[in-house]
């Protein structure tokens, strides 16, 4: 199960956090710095897995963001229930949001998710529901996307 999300920079700033499980404000915060100082401090020779704090974090650098998924043991399996996420299922669920994102936006960078944290958001809650995956089609994804920003166009036309 995905228990958080993060979208960062090079420079360790976070773009976007989505979080599935619930975690106090004080340890969100720590925890985030922590594995982003982590991330960002490995080598691009070093494997892109690591464990810290009972989480599972794996990441993925595309340009000058890197997108950092965590996850934990299911909620079902009890306490000390192994972590038994796929970690290159993970990695391919980070490129097929970074393709999807792409084809979204043309090629996807910062400030496109600065400027459009809404409509990121929105995609990956096509994507990823309670902390699963459950869609990873391109075209079914981005089509409610398309529909409302579709809509939104023809609003404005209205009023002018």
């Amino acid at each position: 199960m995905i228990s958080f999300l993060l979208m960062v920079n090079k420079q360790g700033q976070t773009r976007l956090s989505s979080y599935y499980e619930w975690i106090s404000m004080a340890e969100r915060t720590a925890l985030e710095s922590e594995i982003i100082r982590k991330c960002l401090s490995r080598s691009e020779l070093q494997c892109s897995f690591l464990e810290y704090r009972g989480y599972k974090v794996i990441y993925r650098r595309y340009a000058s963001l890197f997108f950092i998924v965590g996850t934990k043991a299911d909620l079902d399996g009890g306490e000390g229930a192994e972590n038994n996420e796929n970690e290159l299922g993970m990695l391919e669920f980070i490129h097929a949001l970074v393709e999807t994102m792409d084809r979204w936006a043309g090629s996807i960078c910062e400030l496109d998710i600065m400027y459009q944290l809404e409509q990121v958001h929105f995609l990956l809650d096509e994507m990823v529901m309670n902390g699963y995956v459950v869609e990873t089609n391109k075209t079914n994804i981005l089509r409610p996307l398309d529909l409302m920003e579709r809509e939104s166009h023809k609003a404005e036309g209205m009023f002018r």
